[in-house]
């Protein structure tokens, strides 16, 4: 089975865990200090801190931003589920806006729109192939005095006009989850503006503990455990090292499914040819009740030919949470065109340009 995704752990990332393993430190430590300021030099030198996963990042970044209760949040309902789910779990009302059809960033004119007194912060999404209009984004938040979250989760290595994504802005947040970019096996990373909240993530992401000057510790605020362990850091290491290979295999495979991808009409395809964008992904809409099937259908016939798909991504609005909070359908078109029609076909280091091959002539065959 080719599968849709998966990660690229050579002899040397696994080395680089066994030796973490041996030393008896393997929770948080020397290596995730390491991580931290290696990950750091590749944002500007700007404050990077591990957590545990990009969605404890994102949870944390909105409330160092003092988001709770009574606010809101605006943020495309293209997203996966996590971040919907921190805004609400915080306490705050995420407010949903749709999202181009082929880049799938979030819609500026209707983020505009939707800004309200309430309105604390703006959680765009990126995309694999092409950011939005990331000047327009901090533009308009600055018109209103707004805090931007960039989840970052799917776009490690893409850059804005020379400028790697973290590397500016405000907040972004990075996953490092198997099916990433790059993996530490679970774990996420936040970058900050400055070193107080960089020092307000770390009280957060473990237990809110502050130490006193007497080394006996206090608790001012409640919060989970959040931190990352040296062995998950070893890892990220060995796969940061290794980062710009990946990106760049990505690419090959990337240009090559534009080549290779069969005609067919209503198809859309991501978009090609943005400097600076990575591929951590390959999706594409098929119009199948024109094409005569389903979706299930076609991922079926998929699985039988050997290949692996996923679905990236059901917009958040309709899922059972989002509709008891008042959304409904009709309301964002592109976003649920989108969740009818995206399917997520194979694109991993794993792969080569035969492998690609091996996925068009499928698909093509499916519609035959």
């Amino acid at each position: 089975m080719l599968n849709f995704s998966q990660p690229a752990l050579d002899d040397a990332t696994i080395a680089a865990m066994a030796d973490t393993m041996r030393t008896g430190w393997i929770a948080s430590g020397p290596r995730v200090l390491e991580f931290e300021r290696a990950l750091s030099a590749t944002f500007g030198g700007r404050p990077t801190r591990t957590l545990t996963s990009a969605t404890g990042a994102m949870e944390l970044a909105l409330l160092a931003c003092g988001i709770g209760p009574g606010d809101e949040v605006i943020t495309s309902t293209q997203s996966f589920f996590s971040t919907m789910n921190m805004i609400v779990k915080v306490g705050a009302r995420p407010v949903f806006v749709d999202c181009d059809l082929v880049t799938r960033a979030i819609d500026l004119d209707q983020a505009a729109a939707a800004i309200t007194p309430r309105t604390k912060a703006i959680v765009p999404t990126h995309f694999p192939g092409a950011l939005g209009d990331m000047d327009a984004l901090y533009a308009l938040a600055r018109q209103h005095g707004l805090r931007v979250i960039e989840d970052a989760a799917l776009v490690q290595g893409s850059t804005w006009n020379g400028q790697p994504v973290g590397s500016f802005g405000d907040i972004a947040t990075f996953s490092f989850h198997p099916n990433k970019n790059m993996t530490t096996i679970e774990g996420g990373a936040i970058v900050v503006p400055d070193e107080a909240m960089a020092r307000r993530i770390e009280v957060l992401r473990f237990h809110g503990i502050e130490r006193q000057p007497d080394d006996t510790r206090d608790v001012a605020v409640a919060s989970g455990k959040y931190n990352m362990s040296d062995v998950s850091a070893a890892i990220g290491l060995a796969q940061l090292a290794q980062l710009p290979g990946f990106l760049a295999q990505r690419q090959r495979l990337a240009d090559r499914y534009f080549e290779a991808f069969p005609a067919i009409d209503g198809a859309v395809l991501p978009p090609r040819g943005v400097p600076g964008q990575s591929w951590n992904m390959f999706c594409v809409l098929l119009p199948y009740e024109a094409l005569g099937t389903t979706r299930q259908s076609f991922r079926a016939a998929l699985r039988e030919r050997g290949i692996a798909t996923g679905l990236s991504y059901e917009p958040s609005h309709l899922t059972t949470l989002g509709r008891s909070l008042g959304w409904r359908d009709g309301q964002f078109p592109n976003a649920e065109r989108i969740g009818r029609e995206t399917v997520t076909i194979p694109l991993h280091c794993g792969m080569d340009e035969a492998d690609v091959d091996h996925v068009c002539e499928a698909i093509a065959s499916v519609f035959r």
